[in-house]
This record gives C-alpha cells, structure tokens and sequence, in this order.
C-alpha cells in the first residue's frame, strides 16, 4: 500500500508518497495518484519539510524506499552530500563517483531522482553556474536555492 498526502508549500503542492517502509516519492508531479492516507513515513516528511521551508531544518531523517538501477542510486546518495545551501556539478557528481565520463549518465539519473528536496537535487548546476532542468520546473529549483542561501547557517 502507498500513503500520500499532499503539502502545500510556497512553490506549489508537493506530494509526498511512501510505502509501510520509507518515502518512495516526495514531488511535484507523481506517475501514480493514491488516497491521501497517511502513515508514520508521511507525517514525519511533513514536519520536517515544513521546517525546512520556514528556515528551520537543514538535514533530514527519514526513511527511503526508492529503487532504482545501481548506477542510479549511487548518484542519488552522492545528492544526500551536497549539504544545505551549497551546491555542486555534474561532474563533480561524476568524478565523486570515479567515473569521470559519467557526466550525462549522472545528468539522466539525477533528472530520475524520485525523492525531491529530501535527495537535494536542486542543488546541483551546470558547470557555467547555469540552472539547468529541475522536474518541478526551474523556477523551483532558483526558489529552493535563493531559500537556503536565505536561511543557511554561517
């Protein structure tokens, strides 16, 4: 069974998703739609994106239940390193992951990366300081970032 509930945040309702042993989608625009039920992995994704958004969470801990090709969730645990209002490269990605030539292949899973915000996606950039795609749009992605800038501890 999945359990969802959706949040309204500044950049739009994000839908937070799990199953009875982590979070297995936190996004903008889910494949699937499910009863807003909630669970233990639900609610405590709640709180803490609610105080990540008012500046008071930097980190989080919350399971995660999310499959994905080898390849793709060693990117996605290289993500969970790029800390609260920095943010990094492709490359940078790629090279964390000694494998240097990987740069599009990290691209393509990054962009695959079901658990936004939690799994800090938004926080990498093209490699000229562009913001490069974001699958809840670019706006939101510069919205995230201008927000850790704001609230980033000194």
């Amino acid at each position: 069974m999945i359990y969802q509930h959706t949040m309204n945040t500044p950049i739009g309702d994000l839908i937070i998703q799990a199953s009875q042993r982590g979070l297995t989608y936190v996004g903008f625009k889910p494949k699937c739609w499910h009863a807003e039920q909630h669970n233990t992995h639900t609610k405590t994704a709640l709180q803490q994106l609610r105080e990540y958004f008012t500046g008071a969470r930097y980190e989080f801990d919350v399971a995660i239940d999310v499959q994905g090709t080898e390849f793709q969730e060693s990117v996605w645990k290289v993500l969970t390193t790029v800390t609260y209002g920095d943010t990094n490269t492709y490359s940078w990605m790629a090279n964390c992951l000694n494998n240097p030539k990987a740069v599009r292949a990290v691209g393509s899973a990054n962009g695959k990366n079901p658990i936004s915000i939690i799994v800090p996606c938004h926080r990498i950039i093209g490699a000229n300081g562009t913001l490069t795609g974001y699958a809840g749009g670019v706006e939101k992605k510069a919205w995230l970032l201008e927000h850790e800038q704001q609230n980033k501890k000194t």
